[in-house]
């Protein structure tokens, strides 16, 4: 015998599933932001070390040569952006993890199980 499920759970369910999702996607963000900061440190790295006073850069799929100071700050400015956006996701990661695991223990409440302390 199939029980059906109440709209209360059904609710619930969906919550859950739309903050999994939601918890995923800033996890992604996250993961391709530090990707960015780690080549930037790279980057920086190189053209520290390097006496030539003109580089190249990617602009698009073209390839420009500009000097190497402004692409130091340019770098050093994206970097300061991605720390930035890097906090913001990390603080919205907690709130969503934490909103997650009360909805987990709402949703074992109402299944009949006990909520995890």
């Amino acid at each position: 015998m199939s029980e059906e499920i109440p709209p209360n759970v059904q609710h619930q369910i969906q919550q859950f599933q739309q903050l999994q999702q939601q918890y995923e996607m800033v996890v992604s963000q996250k993961q391709r932001l530090i990707l960015e900061e780690r080549e930037i440190d790279l980057a920086l790295t190189e053209l520290e070390k390097s006496s030539e006073e003109k580089v190249y850069k990617n602009v698009g799929s073209v390839m420009i040569k500009t000097g190497r100071v402004t692409v130091i700050e340019e770098l050093k400015s994206r970097k300061e952006e991605i720390g930035v956006r890097k906090q913001s996701l990390e603080r919205q990661e907690k709130r969503t993890s934490e909103k997650l695991k009360e909805t987990q223990s709402k949703l074992k409440t109402l299944l009949g199980g006990k909520p995890e302390s």
